[in-house]
């Protein structure tokens, strides 16, 4: 383990069989749904997530649905935000969440067609969206040969107190490697240039937000893996020094998902476990997730200090 300098955590999730979200018979979310935000709001669960429609070309709407119990789902009849602009048009996509004051702030993907950039909406109710557009117009980082390409932003809701980047917000982001950027205002943004974690296999990928523990920020991830000639993607945890949100001080060997059941191993992407959003609900923390790239399945657990 890199640099580790205290015992590790360990997480213990059990999913839930059956997805709680699944595609609709027919409208927007009718091909897939999946990766999704999920925020409590006046003691209700919403999820914003990841919708495409049977015969459409559109990579992604964002739908919304409300839960008393974090498990059965009411769906809102329409998308909450559609592709507009040309830089979006021809998806927005996997949503992550953070409320800040009275404001709630999104980060989701706006695709083209060719190119995935990182973008901010932001909300006050959670139904309608203002976006500010893409956060880094230029970013020196190639895949797959298509510059400027930028996704996943993970937001740790709150200022950092001390170290290099006091007074600033910070996001982990990127699907390849993760790259640490900040904000006074969590509007404009600038990143380090090197990453702060490189993939151990295909690739990283941040999940939900960053939480600020005792130890450090612990940051619950993507990992992807090349495994008898597939790609298999696994949930993992990395944890970063409180003060220098660049440094890692652990990251889990063995992962907290995989890929188990039928509708998580065969869907639009086979062999996928996404987590992108996690709450506490219960004395728990339910950790959702895309399954297969067709459905939104859950996980609920804790973790805890090996030595405790």
């Amino acid at each position: 383990m890199e640099g580790l300098a205290l015992k590790p955590y360990e997480f213990r999730f059990e999913k839930l069989p059956k997805p709680v979200l699944s595609p609709s018979d027919e409208g927007f979310d009718s091909k897939n749904v999946y990766n999704p935000a999920v925020v409590k709001r006046r003691g209700t669960i919403v999820m914003l997530y990841r919708a495409e429609a049977k015969g459409e070309n559109i990579t992604g709407r964002i739908g919304l649905a409300l839960s008393e119990d974090g498990i059965n789902f009411t769906r809102h009849p329409e998308p909450v935000m559609e592709p507009e602009y040309g830089w979006e048009s021809r998806g927005v996509e996997d949503p992550r969440v953070v409320q800040v004051g009275r404001t709630y702030y999104m980060t989701y993907t706006g695709y083209d067609g060719k190119t995935a950039r990182l973008c901010i909406a932001t909300s006050k109710n959670l139904l309608s969206w203002k976006k500010h557009g893409v956060v880094f117009e230029e970013f020196p980082f190639t895949k797959n040969g298509i510059p400027n390409w930028t996704k996943s932003g993970a937001i740790l809701p709150e200022k950092m107190k001390a170290g290099p980047f006091k007074g600033h917000y910070i996001m982990y982001f990127g699907d390849s490697n993760i790259w640490l950027a900040y904000s006074r205002d969590l509007l404009h943004w600038e990143y380090e240039r090197e990453p702060v974690l490189r993939p151990r296999g295909h690739l990283v990928e941040p999940g939900p937000a960053p939480l600020l523990t005792e130890d450090g920020i612990l940051l619950i991830h993507s990992e992807a893996f090349h495994e008898d000639g597939k790609l298999v993607y696994y949930t993992h945890a990395a944890l970063f020094d409180r003060e220098d949100p660049r440094k890692l001080i652990w990251r889990t060997e063995e992962p907290i998902l995989g890929p188990t059941f039928d509708w998580e191993l065969h869907g639009w992407v086979d062999n996928v476990v996404f987590a992108e959003a996690m709450i506490e609900h219960g004395g728990k923390h339910y950790l959702y997730y895309g399954g297969a790239d067709r459905h939104v399945g859950l996980a609920v657990g804790a973790w805890r200090r090996k030595d405790d």
